[in-house]
């Protein structure tokens, strides 16, 4: 985990992707220029295993390995092919949906390699469209962020925090699942994945264990969302949609 951070962040500054440690290029005949910076690199795995202590009774004893290594990139090693990538098509922008992106309340700043909603400044950061891995999943975080965007509160002044507590977070990230699925299915874009979407799934499980009436809650807040970005586009052209 740490090593990938750090492999992260020199990506981000360098450029970089493929990285290799010294004798692994050496020994595919590549050889790493002179003066070349490596990257520090941690390996952390842990352990457990059942012991037995002095008294006779098995126990289970936790610990882990770490390890550290250095690494180089691709770009700093001469002698070797970076692997081919394959080409991913133009991006075909949906006129109904930049429709309703143009109609965003909230300033939309494209670049970087997040998407999220910045309550503090009303913006949405979304990276450029062809980061995606198709068209309509940058549609549906599009659609995901503005409307977590709706829930301002000089809009629709969405909380969650009295009768959800700590869950109110995992309860604004279901809304603004469902807000975007309900855009996305009226504009007939099929297919959609949330990117990260795994890592909401348990917190939105917990939180329908614990109130079952969550989802219908959810659910009109976030038709409520639907309809309040849909009323930002002006009708004549939501007519010519």
């Amino acid at each position: 985990m740490f090593g990938n951070l750090f492999l992260w962040s020199a990506a981000l500054k360098h450029g970089y992707s493929h990285w290799l440690t010294y004798k692994q290029a050496a020994d595919m005949g590549g050889q790493v220029r002179q003066g070349a910076r490596s990257e520090l690199c941690v390996f952390y795995k842990p352990w457990e295993a059942e012991a037995t202590n002095d008294a006779g009774e098995t126990e289970t004893r936790r610990g882990a390995v770490l390890k550290s290594f250095r690494l180089f990139n691709l770009d700093q090693i001469d002698g070797i092919e970076a692997p081919a990538t394959e080409a991913r098509p133009a991006f075909v922008a949906l006129e109904a949906a930049e429709r309703i992106l143009s109609a965003s309340q909230a300033q939309i700043q494209i670049g970087g390699t997040q998407a999220f909603y910045r309550r503090s400044d009303d913006t949405i950061h979304l990276p450029e469209r062809e980061r995606f891995t198709s068209v309509e999943n940058f549609y549906a975080v599009a659609l995901h962020e503005m409307t977590h965007s709706s829930g301002a509160k000089h809009r629709l002044d969405r909380t969650f925090g009295e009768r959800f507590g700590d869950d109110a977070y995992a309860m604004e990230e279901l809304v603004a699942e469902m807000g975007s699925a309900f855009l996305t299915a009226e504009l007939g874009i099929l297919n959609t994945t949330l990117e990260n979407h795994a890592d909401y799934l348990a917190s939105w499980l917990r939180v329908l264990k614990q109130d079952k009436r969550a989802v219908l809650t959810a659910a009109a807040a976030a038709a409520k969302a639907h309809t309040f970005i849909k009323g930002l586009v002006p009708a004549a052209e939501q007519d010519a949609a």
